[in-house]
């Protein structure tokens, strides 16, 4: 019997995976743009630019919530298949 799902439908999380990419990416990148001026010797940006740092690990949440809500729907569409 095949599967019955297509290849290109999107399971639950599949958003929540990539909305935390992104997010994660925009973090990595004022991570890099904050720290830049300290390793340069420059100026240093304010400290709210800091606060946009944690911008990454709010992303790495967020993927990982993506991850847990889809293993939870393949653990339900397992228990109904049987």
């Amino acid at each position: 019997m095949r599967d019955k799902t297509q290849t290109n439908s999107a399971a639950p999380g599949d958003r929540l995976v990539r909305a935390g990419a992104v997010v994660f990416f925009i973090g990595a990148l004022a991570t890099l743009v904050t720290v830049a001026p300290l390793l340069l010797g420059t100026t240093p940006f304010p400290t709210y630019m800091f606060g946009l740092s944690m911008l990454m690990a709010v992303g790495f949440l967020m993927a990982g919530a993506g991850v847990l809500r889809s293993v939870a729907a393949g653990r339900c569409q397992a228990r109904a298949g049987r």
